[in-house]
């Protein structure tokens, strides 16, 4: 079942009249052989660069790196610009199996008396002591920077750092315990050299023109070069003091070298890098662990309903046709009050209007990228696909918002359409509107330019809204739900309850088993955004999401079921409060997190994150709130229309 999403993607090769947009592979020739379909020229795209001590990205061009002389940037989807992701040319350009040794780039010079050099040499300062890491792209792969980690193993990191720094007292801080020479106090070492190695697939036995690029590995060096016109890559490492005083120059080289590698499919050329994650063991203790809880619910459930149920069933009905005048007891008492409309039955249908729409947009997606559509290597797609998504079940949304309300014998159907369609997206929008102002001000390039706050406006208001409004036409022009028993005029009388039939204890207790089936993947979803690494186990995640659905179902009518039995017929709210407090568990695992695996640093970066959190925390209370409303609301009628009522 591992299911490496990037693999499954390329069933290019097998027809070549069908590719992801995107994905298509390029031949490379040596220089003199070019022809149309097949070229000598390979062109390094530097993306932004990111820390797992900092939530801001800033841009290759924020840094006084080597520019290219003319800057080129390939067109971005949607998933990539609210990503921060910001991809240029560089001056790195290499021709095919042409070797280069300590070939220059470029030379950046420093005075401690031109106040624009003090700055910029304080930002590069400030990147390598934030630990900020390159990620540098070749035919749409990352270049890795892979080594040694415990027990043999290699792990491939698809960035490299910018420096280290040692700080004052003599402490090696991440970069800098690589290499010995790093050991002078209050010092930076920068990275100004990188080894490049290019492996690729001759075409031998394939049907293609010329070879096709593999894998693509740099090592990170630092070396002091003297002169300029003379470089060797040898030497003293490249120091930059804490104390700027003296005029630096700084000069950036590079080594490539190409390696024939037939043994790796052009298709499987991600693998090395998502392999070299070691996580799939801990997922399949994860799904076990999410299985165990799925089994011990089920077993609760099918016991409920078979036995207690069943046995519930037969003696109420035997009791109404035995003329005896028994007294009433249990679920049964309720059956008069058990539909009556629940307070603020408004907000209620347009969370679950809301909710539907997330969990189809969740599902569809979760899907695509089982298939393989959405791989790392498709960039922005999952984003992208998601948005898309979002904006085009607005009839959904609309529909089911109007038939609950309508159920719920709403008059006011105007605020209904409206609060559907801009209460929790506008929510959504506010808080995101926030978290960029703040990323504007910062400079960093995770700041979506105005243009796409425009586009997502417009597709919002001018597709969404429009659609919310279609479906809750339709949704007002159906019969409210007929319930299978008639409500009583008078409210019943609801009998002193024990701690665990009030309200809030079962709330808090409903939520605890479906975040125990998600907390293990929620660690690795949580890594890929704040720390920055791959996420690519879609197959696992769609199980997971699978489980999560059961289990929010199964806890939620396990404890409608309980305080039915009590005679406490307020289940409306319940049963949607039940199955969402897992977003408040979700919020207190995100706290955690934050405290005890990240290394952030700074007030803007706190609020960011939390920011975005809340984000999250907002769409899961929407999603899993629903599932467990309507798996209740299944359930409610569905016992009450199998017992006698006068």
């Amino acid at each position: 079942m591992r299911l490496l999403a990037a693999g499954l993607l390329l069933l290019a090769p097998l027809c070549a009249a069908f590719y992801l947009p995107g994905l298509a592979p390029v031949s490379f020739c040596e220089e003199g052989e070019e022809s149309e379909g097949c070229k000598s020229l390979i062109e390094l795209f530097v993306n932004r660069l990111d820390s797992v001590e900092s939530v801001l990205p800033y841009e290759y061009d924020a840094f006084d790196f080597c520019q290219d002389t003319e800057e080129k940037r390939p067109s971005e989807n949607l998933g990539q610009v609210l990503f921060g992701e910001r991809i240029a040319s560089s001056p790195y350009k290499f021709t095919f199996k042409k070797q280069e040794t300590c070939k220059k780039v470029c030379t950046r010079s420093y005075d401690p008396g031109n106040s624009a050099d003090k700055s910029k040499l304080a930002f590069l300062k400030k990147g390598m002591q934030l630990n900020y890491q390159h990620h540098w792209i070749i035919d749409n792969m990352p270049v890795t920077w892979c080594y040694d980690v415990e027990d043999g193993q290699k792990y491939c990191n698809p960035g490299f750092p910018i420096g280290c720094f040692v700080t004052p007292d003599g402490r090696v801080k991440d970069a800098c315990v690589i290499n010995s020479e790093f050991n002078k106090k209050n010092t930076f070492y920068l990275f100004n050299h990188v080894d490049i190695t290019i492996m690729y697939h001759s075409g031998k036995d394939e049907n293609w023109p010329g070879a096709r690029l593999v894998m693509a590995r740099l090592r990170p060096q630092s070396y002091k070069h003297t002169d300029e016109n003379n470089l060797s890559c040898e030497g003293p490492p490249m120091e930059i003091p804490g104390e700027f005083t003296n005029k630096l120059n700084l000069i950036y080289t590079y080594s490539v070298t190409f390696e024939e590698k037939n043994n790796i499919k052009w298709a499987s050329r991600w693998d090395y890098i998502l392999e070299s994650m070691p996580h799939t063991n801990i997922q399949w203790f994860s799904i076990m662990n999410s299985l165990v809880i799925v089994l011990f619910l089920s077993g609760m459930v099918a016991m409920i309903i078979l036995r207690t149920l069943h046995k519930d069933i037969a003696r109420y009905n035997q009791i109404d046709s035995s003329e005896d005048a028994q007294e009433e007891f249990g679920w049964k008492l309720v059956h008069g009050d058990v539909f009556r409309p629940p307070r603020k039955g408004m907000l209620l249908s347009v969370f679950l209007g809301q909710g539907t729409q997330i969990f189809i947009m969740t599902f569809i997606t979760l899907f695509l990228a089982c298939l393989g559509f959405l791989s790392p290597a498709n960039r922005g797609a999952l984003m992208t696909c998601a948005v898309v998504l979002w904006v085009l079940l607005g009839t959904p949304a609309g529909y089911v918002s109007a038939r609950m309300y309508k159920t719920f014998r709403g008059e006011k159907w105007k605020t209904n359409v409206l609060l559907t369609a801009l209460l929790c997206p506008g929510i959504v929008f506010a808080d995101f509107f926030i978290m960029n102002l703040i990323l504007w001000v910062k400079g960093s390039s995770a700041a979506i330019p105005f243009g796409t706050l425009v586009a997502i406006l417009a597709m919002w208001f001018g597709i969404s809204v429009p659609l919310t409004f279609v479906g809750a036409y339709f949704g007002f022009k159906e019969k409210p739900i007929e319930h299978p028993v008639r409500t009583n005029q008078i409210p019943r009388q609801i009998p002193e309850q024990s701690f665990f039939t009030k309200p809030l204890p079962g709330i808090v207790m409903g939520g605890i088993l479906p975040f125990g089936c998600i907390f293990i993947q929620l660690f690795f979803i949580l890594n890929s955004i704040w720390s920055h690494q791959m996420y690519y186990m879609f197959g696992f995640l769609f199980l997971v999401f699978i489980i999560l659905l059961i289990t929010c179902s199964e806890a939620t009518v396990l404890l409608c079921y309980f305080h039915l039995c009590a005679e406490d017929y307020h289940w409306w709210w319940r049963s949607f409060l039940t199955s969402s407090f897992t977003a408040v568990y979700l919020f207190i695992y995100a706290v955690h997190y934050f405290f005890s695996k990240l290394q952030i640093t700074g007030t803007a970066s706190t609020i960011l994150y939390f920011g975005y959190t809340m984000i999250m925390v907002l769409i899961f209370f929407l999603f899993t709130g629903t599932i467990g409303f309507f798996a209740c609301f299944w359930f409610v009628s569905k016992i009450y229309s199998v017992v006698k009522v006068d």
